[in-house]
């Protein structure tokens, strides 16, 4: 043994002490990174509404699309990211387009719904498209292509432009009251989903959003609020009226009054005749199914319509 140790020693050429070469160093592949940590959400909102615009592409995959997009703006930072993204024109440019397939369309609604739902943001940015047109058009069981599937799902997306948002509900009212006279008609589709929706819809309407009385049947009901806020001043500044950096919820704070469907709505309710519609299907439900044949009673529709 310690003779091939010499051995191997003697036949061991000298070192000059000179490092070897490196090799070049190589350039990461961009799809590894990507694989491993993940591509931006930015980047796959883009890529999700590219393909839904797509007309070349299969229904399936324009559905899938939206799908995965819808998945993403759940997250109301994704939600609000579709504006600065330049997202919402092509989106509502599928709602617009006669030629959009109704899975397309339906899909399209389920997104738009999601990043509205208390998004006060999103309601304002998608409210310079004036969207009621488009969306009250599905809304009528005569519109081309129309499905109760479909009319409950424009439900469910005038539920998240309009709750707690003063200036669309006003806009309800233009052309004659087009928009209320389409919710006056919902009331009584064939489909019970659409039904139930629309006056749970009516009723959100009509929540008070001010303070709410806790005193008792006296004169002089006290607030929540003014309970509270004489003692508050004594030890701390007013809160400022507006939240002090953007956020989502920075137009509601700065006007208040953004929130007050109520009157509005109480004032359209005669206006329109939709009390009336109310009571007729209250006193004469609608039979529903597809043959008209189901007239068991809706006791959820009846609860909305006491309400």
């Amino acid at each position: 043994m310690e003779s091939l140790l010499r051995w191997s020693i003697a036949n061991t050429p000298a070192s000059d002490g000179a490092q070897p070469p490196r090799p070049p160093p190589q350039a990461l592949d961009p799809g590894i990174i990507d694989h491993i940590l993940g591509r931006p959400d930015s980047e796959l909102m883009k890529e999700d509404v590219q393909v839904a615009t797509d007309a070349s592409r299969s229904d399936d995959e324009r559905v899938d699309a939206l799908d995965h997009l819808e998945m993403l703006i759940e997250l109301i930072d994704n939600a609000n990211n579709l504006e600065k993204l330049n997202l919402w024109a092509p989106l509502h440019s599928l709602l617009t387009a006669a030629d959009t397939p109704s899975p397309v369309v339906l899909q399209t609604l389920w997104v738009v719904g999601t990043a509205l739902q208390n998004n006060p943001s999103a309601q304002d940015s998608y409210s310079k498209l004036d969207p009621l047109p488009a969306l009250l058009g599905y809304l009528s069981p005569a519109a081309p292509n129309s499905s109760a599937k479909l009319r409950s799902k424009v439900i469910y997306t005038l539920s998240g432009l309009i709750k707690h948002n003063a200036p669309v509900v006003r806009a309800l009212g233009d052309d004659e009251g087009a928009g209320w006279a389409a919710l006056r008609d919902a009331l009584n589709d064939p489909d019970r989903a659409v039904r139930r929706k629309t006056i749970f819809l009516l009723n959100a309407l009509l929540v008070p959003q001010g303070d709410v009385a806790v005193g008792g049947s006296g004169s002089t009901a006290v607030t929540a609020t003014d309970a509270s806020e004489a003692d508050s001043r004594l030890h701390t500044e007013p809160p400022p009226s507006a939240a002090p950096h953007p956020n989502s919820h920075a137009s509601a704070l700065a006007d208040p009054d953004r929130k007050a469907t109520s009157p509005l709505t109480r004032a359209a309710l005669a206006e329109h005749r939709i009390v009336d519609s109310v009571v007729d299907g209250l006193v004469n439900p609608v039979p529903s199914g597809v043959d008209g044949d189901e007239a068991e009673e809706d006791l959820d529709f009846v609860e909305g319509c006491v309400r």
